[in-house]
């Protein structure tokens, strides 16, 4: 039994033949150790291959686990130290400020990944040509992703950019390269950004990819990127997991800035 402080994590009741995912059962058992107090604020859980070998997990699961609950802000992730228990449970804040996904991933201490559904260039439709202020059927590159932090997903990113301001986007691999990083070789990076927030339920093809249940609640972000001349370089939506963020605005006497 791995010992966390004077503490330990009570036998694995973790089942291959039960219902629910082999994570969500590790989930379930770390929180109710804290809640029973057995894990108390401060803690650090055990090395992962002490917690692999304990629960009966692979390493990949455990992580979708602590990084479920990282978000949830049950657990404190460290780079190079481990895993520590919270206090008082908190949700995290996006932040007041525009940054890509990556950024954000490296200021949490997790690792970004993406699993790319579409890379590929168009004609931009109607709809798209009035956001980006072009003509229709001016080059496009569109770019859909689920992304993910620890390999756990946690948005889907549909995002529609100029093919202009890209320097030859269908050779890089955005499973882990970023959209924002190419636009800003070539001079684009996004300055500010206009976007629009409302909670919506996960239709089933977005519940699949997030690995949640259809009709849990998102958060579906529309926002329109510009660039230094404040010329509108990209647009994206993107559907995050509606119980792991709090989204933060700020607002001044006749103006209002969301992040």
């Amino acid at each position: 039994m791995a010992a966390v402080g004077n503490e330990s994590i009570a036998a694995s009741p973790i089942r291959a033949d039960y219902p629910e995912p082999l994570w969500v059962q590790a989930v379930e058992l770390i929180s109710g150790e804290i809640a029973a107090g057995r894990l108390s604020a401060g803690m650090r859980l055990p090395p992962e291959r002490e917690l692999c070998e304990q629960l009966g997990i692979s390493r990949v699961t455990l992580r979708k686990a602590l990084t479920k609950l990282v978000a949830d802000g049950v657990l404190s992730s460290s780079h190079g130290r481990g895993w520590y228990v919270m206090g008082a449970k908190r949700v995290k804040e996006w932040p007041n400020s525009l940054e890509s996904f990556s950024e954000t991933a490296r200021r949490l201490g997790l690792t970004s990944s993406s699993t790319v559904l579409r890379a590929e260039a168009a004609p931009a439709n109607l709809d798209e040509a009035e956001a980006l202020a072009v003509a229709p059927g001016t080059p496009v590159f569109r770019l859909d992703r689920v992304r993910m932090l620890d390999a756990v997903p946690i948005a889907i990113d549909v995002s529609v950019t100029l093919v202009s301001v890209l320097d030859d986007p269908e050779s890089v691999d955005f499973t882990v390269g970023s959209l924002y990083a190419q636009l800003e070789r070539t001079g684009a990076e996004p300055q500010r950004a206009d976007a629009t927030i409302e909670a919506k339920e996960a239709p089933v093809s977005v519940a699949s990819e997030l690995e949640i249940a259809p009709g849990q609640p998102i958060l579906v972000m529309r926002q329109i990127a510009f660039d230094s001349s404040d010329r509108a370089v990209s647009l994206s939506t993107i559907s995050y997991v509606g119980d792991r963020y709090r989204l933060r605005t700020a607002f001044v006497r006749g103006a209002a800035r969301v992040s």
